[in-house]
């Protein structure tokens, strides 16, 4: 903390205390009747510059800006959905509650205040203090009122400031919320039940990713958290729910980056008696609507998808015909340390075709040694019905014709433990619990995950997912 910090918060702490010897309690428990500033503005549409009302609301909010002294004073007050001028006069309040206003309320305390609605004779909206209280006294003072907060250290760290100064950023996460409010609403109109599975789970999976470890102490035994909540879905589709859907927290142990954070919010559903073309037209219903919801004006057309088979997109990025070779030799067609194959097509996938795909897209029908849970695609060996789903250069959805077959799951699960021991540290584990579930036989399902941030990071024309994530990971 700077001499100046700390001197500020003296000065303040010094009017805590002398509002305290006044007997006013500054932190109240309550400030029961509060009308959102929208609303009262909501109410007076088009009235009229120098107009007078009758009308009373009882609103609060922070202060965030005042001006004038003596018998008249205009303060700017600030709630979530919106800001309101305030006129404090001292033939209302008295002498002294108006002197107490001015002199021991600061930028950044937080007020309530009783009034009346008028029209500034600029045309302005205002109300007209008939009575206040303070209901938080800040000790800190707010960020600039004009420059914000300039330091993205400080803004991440300290969401709460950022809020605080910002309108927009206030704003973004409210449309993010509608964005989510609107996917849960389609599902439900659909007929999908909402349910919760496990975070800490005994074995992960459902994802090629590394998971975080933890220990259950009364157990006694390592827990994960969980990487996906497929596994679970699906055994409920087993149980006869036949749609369901979980938004909820994913945990994975990997880099931090403009489009990675190691804790991020998804949403998977699965529909029995439904394959991914199913999904895919669930996704194309969608997203129009998450567009709406959203307030979506870029250069994204969301009304259509292309459609293209993994293999063509990169024979079509690169010439490389990645089902004609082994590892060797796309290790070498690439340029590249041989490494497990299925790393080697995601990379190759990764660097040369992500990146192009600008307008929706669903690359599909992948190859089954990358798509562990996907049913294989008739007529096309080595090949299954998944896809991907991406726009603005990112993949935002992940789908498959789920794999319903016990012993085919079974063969698939010992696959990827041989990817794990030729060094692919996000290969699957050996999930038995799942094949015994599918051994009570699940019916034709189809399903998807969608990282709703990156969703958000797309629809609000936003440039990293840190910016649509209230606390982002951050380094030390």
């Amino acid at each position: 903390m700077t001499g100046d910090e700390s001197d500020l918060i003296a000065v303040r702490r010094g009017k805590l205390a002398a509002l305290r010897q006044a007997g006013i309690d500054p932190f109240p428990a309550s400030y029961p009747g509060v009308t959102t500033i929208a609303s009262v503005r909501e109410a007076h549409p088009d009235l009229a510059a120098g107009a007078e009302t009758e009308s009373q609301y009882r609103v609060a909010g922070r202060v965030v800006q005042r001006r004038g002294q003596g018998k008249m004073a205009f303060i700017d007050l600030v709630d979530r959905s919106g800001r309101i001028q305030l006129q404090a006069r001292v033939d209302v309040l008295g002498e002294e509650r108006m002197e107490r206003l001015l002199t021991l309320v600061d930028l950044g305390d937080l007020i309530g205040v009783d009034g009346t609605v008028f029209s500034s004779r600029r045309g302005e909206l205002t109300l007209r203090v008939d009575d206040y209280a303070v209901l938080a006294k800040a000790l800190r003072p707010p960020p600039d009122k004009h420059s914000g907060l300039q330091d993205v250290e400080t803004k991440f760290r300290h969401r709460e400031l950022d809020l605080m100064s910002s309108e927009e950023s206030r704003a973004l996460f409210v449309t993010r919320a509608r964005i989510i409010a609107e996917l849960r609403r389609y599902l439900d109109e659909d007929g999908f039940i909402e349910v919760e599975t496990p975070i800490l789970q005994p074995l992960y999976g459902g994802a090629a990713a590394r998971p975080f470890t933890t220990h259950h102490n009364e157990l006694g035994r390592d827990l994960y958290l969980r990487i996906a909540t497929e596994l679970y879905l699906k055994r409920l589709i087993v149980g006869g729910l036949e749609r369901v859907y979980e938004i909820g927290k994913n945990f994975r142990n990997e880099g931090v980056s403009h489009k990675h954070n190691p804790e991020f919010t998804a949403v998977e559903w699965y529909e029995a008696y439904a394959d991914y073309e199913d999904v895919m037209t669930r996704v194309e219903a969608l997203m129009p609507r998450l567009a709406a919801a959203a307030g979506y004006e870029g250069e994204i057309d969301w009304s259509t998808f292309r459609r293209i088979s993994f293999v063509d997109s990169i024979r079509e990025a690169t010439g490389i015909d990645v089902m004609a070779l082994d590892a060797a030799g796309l290790a070498a067609a690439m340029g590249v340390e041989v490494e497990a194959w299925p790393q080697l097509c995601d990379a190759l996938f990764s660097k040369s075709v992500e990146p192009t795909l600008i307008q929706p897209t669903f690359v599909i029908d992948y190859p089954k040694a990358l798509s562990p849970f996907a049913k294989d695609k008739p007529g096309a060996p080595g090949v299954v019905e998944r896809f991907e789903a991406f726009a603005g250069g990112v993949e935002f959805a992940n789908a498959f014709t789920e794999l319903n077959d016990p012993d085919e799951q079974r063969e698939r699960f010992e696959a990827q433990v041989r990817y794990a021991e030729e060094g692919d540290d996000e290969a699957q584990p050996y999930d038995e619990s799942f094949v015994f579930a599918l051994e009570h036989g699940m019916p034709p399902t189809g399903g998807i995950g969608i990282g709703i941030d990156r969703l958000v990071v797309m629809l609000l024309g936003q440039r990293s997912i840190r910016e649509v994530l209230l606390f982002p990971a951050m380094r030390s």
